[in-house]
């Protein structure tokens, strides 16, 4: 398994010190730093390794809550595992909790100079969690927020392991709750489900912007291979519906769980502007459906 590289510790972007234990790396272009805590790769008697990938940004209050969770689905399932923490150049102490955890778990930090919103978070925990991983292991992404339950982790690498290339935790499988999420909220995924399953249907798949997933390493890999710096190409919400459209064309196999979504334990404001994520969602779904991939 490969690890991070290592770069001359110069001054870091926009010519200012470089953080201590912090390395530069670069992702499509945007230079970011990478500071890498203690960690329990692969081994060759490992089955595989599982990387959970957290977008973050301004996450300080609900943070260390979910870091801790995730340590004790790890503990009680003892399969080897490391968390990757994007810092979307947050204004709070979302780096320093990251970085206080790696000190007590495998945990990898990827910290923006300047903010890019979810897509650019996305696409670098994805490219991180590629050059990090091998064949066999599992990524999932999931929000920082603290509203996604790590506990269905296991649920998701469950379905992984019974033959499923990409699996959701859905919010339209039977057993789904969601806690606390505005009705408009509800009632614009609900629409969002709605227009998908007619216009571009994926067999298995009901939610189509949910960003709790599992997918198989070869399968994200190959996928972002082939897409190159396209991959996560959407602004706003709807990249995660977009990553699931760019992966339809491919003979994967999609799959299901039921999700608990507790948006009442989200601490802080929401980073959804709804109008925006509307009018991007409609035009995604026009611009695929019409002009393809």
């Amino acid at each position: 398994m490969s690890s991070i590289s290592q770069t001359d510790l110069r001054d870091s972007i926009n010519d200012v010190q470089m953080p201590e234990g912090f390395v530069e790396q670069e992702f499509v272009g945007v230079k970011t730093l990478v500071k890498q805590g203690v960690t329990t790769l692969q081994s060759e008697t490992d089955a595989y390794t599982t990387f959970v990938m957290l977008p973050a940004y301004n996450e300080a209050e609900g943070l260390p809550s979910l870091l801790n969770k995730i340590k004790q689905v790890f503990a009680v399932n003892g399969q080897p595992y490391h968390v990757i923490v994007v810092d979307d150049a947050s204004l709070d102490d979302t780096s320093e909790i990251a970085v206080t955890a790696a000190k007590e778990m495998p945990l990898t930090l990827v910290r923006h100079q300047t903010n890019q919103n979810l897509p650019g978070a996305l696409r670098s925990g994805m490219m991180k969690a590629v050059e990090m991983g091998s064949a066999g292991d599992v990524i999932v992404t999931m929000d920082g927020d603290d509203t996604h339950p790590p506990g269905s982790i296991n649920c998701l690498l469950q379905k992984i392991s019974e033959g499923y290339d990409v699996v959701t935790a859905s919010r339209y499988q039977i057993g789904s709750r969601v806690l606390g999420v505005p009705l408009h909220r509800v009632l614009m995924t609900w629409g969002a489900r709605m227009l998908f399953r007619v216009a571009m249907p994926i067999q298995g798949v009901r939610d189509y912007t949910c960003g709790y997933r599992a997918y198989r390493f070869n399968v994200l890999r190959d996928t972002m291979e082939y897409y190159g710096d396209q991959f996560v190409s959407e602004k706003g919400f709807s990249c995660m519906a977009d990553v699931l459209l760019k992966m339809r064309r491919f003979k994967y196999v999609f799959g299901e769980v039921p999700l608990l979504l507790r948006y009442d334990q989200k601490q802080g404001v929401s980073k959804m502007a709804v109008g925006r994520t509307v009018s991007l969602t409609l035009k995604l779904l026009l611009k695929r459906r019409f002009s393809g991939y």
